[in-house]
């Protein structure tokens, strides 16, 4: 079983940085696709970043140019570097996983983190 745990949220004002980490278990690291989604209460889940098994990196266009997600596998490590942050980046942020695939919708992601809140003000 796939556990993540996800840090690194906050409070910030708009201008600012905050990086966000997500610890998974299991040996099967590597294989994974691993992405961030975010949620503001009232609306829909949102895709933010993706990394693939090869290292190739999916943004939206909201976040393109000032966030960065990596993946480090010796360390079962996804980050997600925010630069920039706006008000409207407010929002839960979750980690999520799928083994196997290139791309994926968010309902296919096998594995969720807890979420972290990220609050921006202006």
């Amino acid at each position: 079983q796939v556990q993540l745990v996800e840090s690194g949220g906050g409070l910030v004002q708009a201008g600012d940085s905050l990086r966000l980490s997500c610890v998974a278990s299991g040996r099967a690291f590597i294989s994974y696709r691993w992405a961030w989604f975010r949620r503001t209460p009232g609306k829909e889940r949102e895709f933010v970043a993706a990394i693939s098994q090869i290292f190739r990196t999916t943004y939206s266009d909201s976040v393109k140019g000032r966030f960065t997600i990596s993946r480090d596998n010796a360390e079962n490590t996804v980050t997600l570097q925010m630069n920039s942050l706006k008000t409207e980046d407010t929002a839960v942020y979750y980690c999520a996983g799928i083994q196997g695939v290139g791309i994926a919708a968010s309902t296919d992601y096998q594995y969720w983190g807890q979420g972290t809140q990220v609050t921006v003000s202006s």
